[in-house]
């Protein structure tokens, strides 16, 4: 739980640090420009908060790995992608989206921090403890940090200990392990798809390379 909220406080702050020239720079998500990356952080802080106040007397059903879905890899045309472009649009001034994004993501750091770890609650058909929740979006927080930085080289990347819990977690989901001589930083963004591996990076996937190359959702 200590690692979603460093997480967390280490991408707003890097958006917090973004001037507003950076906000029409490209992301790491297909389709998407900074500013509307920061509009789905918006979004995901609200899931946050929503999933924190819905408690559950089930027993749980998934972990912070089974949370996670295999998608097909997003091509920025899907509706829900669309609705973010159109509302980050609507914000018009990038300082909105900022003050945004801290005022609900604040909060959300806020509720994560006073809630009980054993505590049940429901998100996306599925029952989880607080504290794999938040686990999960240790994943969440550290690949959309790397999208918000994939085209500012300026700007601070994620923590090092998220990046080694990220992996971790992309690598129990998919049953098999990146080779170890590659950095977290590139096991993530090849993992994910988010960038295509070399030809040397493939000879050392070999036939775990199917396995390993992963849209999440």
């Amino acid at each position: 739980m200590d690692l979603f909220s460093r997480s967390w406080a280490a991408l707003r702050a890097a958006v917090a640090g973004l001037a507003d020239e950076d906000f029409a720079r490209p992301s790491g998500c297909a389709g998407w420009l900074v500013r509307d990356l920061v509009c789905h952080l918006v979004i995901d802080a609200q899931d946050v908060l929503i999933t924190l106040a819905t408690p559950e007397d089930a027993e749980p059903t998934r972990d912070a790995v089974t949370y996670w879905n295999v998608v097909e890899t997003p091509t920025g045309e899907d509706p829900l992608d669309a609705l973010i472009v159109r509302l980050a649009a609507a914000y018009e001034q990038p300082w909105l989206l900022k003050f945004h994004l801290d005022d609900v993501g604040s909060a959300a750091g806020r509720a994560a921090g006073l809630a009980d770890p054993e505590l049940r609650v429901g998100t996306r058909d599925g029952v989880l403890t607080v504290r794999d929740y938040l686990g999960a979006y240790v994943l969440e927080w550290t690949l959309h940090h790397l999208d918000l930085v994939a085209h500012l080289p300026d700007a601070a990347g994620p923590p090092s200990e998220g990046l080694a819990r990220s992996r971790e977690l992309l690598e129990s989901i998919a049953g098999a392990a990146f080779p170890r001589s590659w950095p977290d930083e590139d096991a993530l963004l090849v993992g994910t798809g988010r960038r295509a591996p070399s030809a040397a990076e493939l000879g050392e996937l070999g036939e775990l390379g199917a396995r390993l190359l992963l849209a999440l959702g």
